[in-house]
């Protein structure tokens, strides 16, 4: 249940991202089948892997689990910029927000 649950966030996010499953493995310093043996069911990554999976997906190991969240990497970025922002300013992004969301 769990595994498959795995195999199927890791597959939607690294479609997200928009890249292969070969190319993910070999940025991750794995060979080039590595991401679609996960993705077939035929293996699981170690611990250290799946950080480096994480990281690559620009994505922290608890985004990775929160399949609420559909894009979790957009979401980092966009927290990001939020704090750079006054709070002026982030009065009005709120507003726009709640105005999207009606």
């Amino acid at each position: 249940m769990y595994e498959k649950r795995f195999v199927n966030r890791l597959t939607e996010l690294r479609m997200q991202k928009g890249v292969s499953a070969r190319d993910m493995s070999l940025s991750i310093g794995q060979s080039e089948s590595y991401i679609n043996k996960i993705e077939n069911g035929v293996s699981l990554p170690s611990m250290s892997t799946f950080f480096y999976i994480c990281e690559y997906l620009n994505i922290t190991p608890a985004q990775f689990f929160e399949d609420e969240i559909e894009c979790p990497e957009m979401l980092t970025k966009t927290v990001e910029n939020l704090k750079q922002l006054s709070t002026d300013q982030l009065s009005h992004i709120n507003t726009i927000i709640e105005d999207i969301k009606r």
